[in-house]
């Protein structure tokens, strides 16, 4: 039996190129203007988005020369887009009254965004401990659920193999115990943590005051405001021993906190408003210290003088 060669269809060279060039585009990324009503914060963002004096300069910045590195946002199923990467971008085009802002739109998995999200806000300069503290736990939580998903490469197994949280460290040039203790940092109570953030209460008793429970932390709280005093290391660390043994009461948090601490009885303050008074306007901070040295020096040596009489 003879085939019919007029019932096959054979496309075209044009139709065969235009296919794959339509196909490589839509693979493509490419950077669209986006109105920043369409434009939604990425879930649970670990990032405090601040109209101090840096998002002024930033909108002024984009006011004169626009928007220089595009966001990074993902569809929603709801409608519009989730931004992964570039908040503070969309607050500082709001500021210069901008409507739209230029955007790379990815399809992208909870895990792989939430990665990006991290890695792109933990590269800038100043970082308030808590979002530091809770960047690393999300980037973690996401590194370890990809850990645990059976459609990676054999590569990618390899990189798994690493300690999750020793990827995180690695990537952001820290060590894996500071990134376990900035982890910590998450089991404060917002309260303890903003006073963490505000330079109220230190780093290293934050980490130790994270292990009391959260009922212990309230009951500090009140402590802490009753002796107006915020914990030493060495108190925390006491603290944290209580807790563990199930004393750590309100008696035991007040007894704490009325101590006096060690470096408070030798410590004496003078600021520059105490002693501005006593010294010509024209003297500059180091001079006046030059000065103060000199008089104590000659008062020393005057009171030798008095007890060798």
């Amino acid at each position: 039996m003879k085939s019919s060669a007029k019932n096959i269809n054979l496309t075209s060279v044009d139709d065969l190129f235009s296919t794959e060039e339509s196909r490589a585009d839509a693979n493509r990324e490419k950077i669209v203007e986006i109105p920043l009503t369409e434009l939604f914060p990425f879930k649970d963002h670990p990032f405090k988005v601040v109209d101090n004096e840096a998002m002024q300069d930033t909108a002024e910045s984009i006011k004169e020369y626009g928007v220089l590195v595009p966001a990074i946002a993902r569809p929603r199923d709801e409608g519009g887009y989730e931004l992964v990467a570039g908040h503070r971008r969309k607050r500082a085009c709001e500021l210069a009254e901008l409507e739209t802002m230029p955007v790379i739109v990815r399809n992208l998995d909870d895990d792989a965004a939430t990665i990006i999200m991290v890695d792109s806000n933990l590269q800038r300069e100043t970082l308030l401990p808590s979002e530091r503290a809770f960047a690393f736990k999300m980037k973690l939580e996401a590194i370890k659920r990809q850990g645990a998903r059976t459609d990676l490469t054999s590569t990618q197994v390899g990189q798994k193999s690493k300690l999750s949280v020793e990827m995180v460290a690695e990537q952001a040039g820290s060590s894996r115990n500071q990134v376990q203790r900035y982890i910590r940092l998450t089991e404060l109570i917002p309260e303890l943590l903003d006073m963490v953030d505000d330079k109220k209460i230190a780093f290293n008793p934050a980490v130790e005051l994270s292990y009391l429970k959260k009922e212990e932390q309230a009951d500090l709280l009140e402590a802490m405001d009753m002796e107006q005093a915020t914990p030493s290391l060495s108190q925390a660390q006491r603290l944290k021993k209580f807790s563990a043994v199930g004393k750590c009461t309100p008696e035991v948090m007040c007894a704490i906190m009325s101590e006096e601490k060690k470096g408070e009885l030798d410590k004496v303050t003078l600021t520059g408003d105490k002693l501005r008074k006593y010294f010509p306007k024209s003297y500059t901070p180091q001079k006046m210290e030059e000065t103060i040295i000199k008089l104590l020096e000659g008062w020393q040596k005057k009171r030798q003088q008095q007890q060798e009489r």
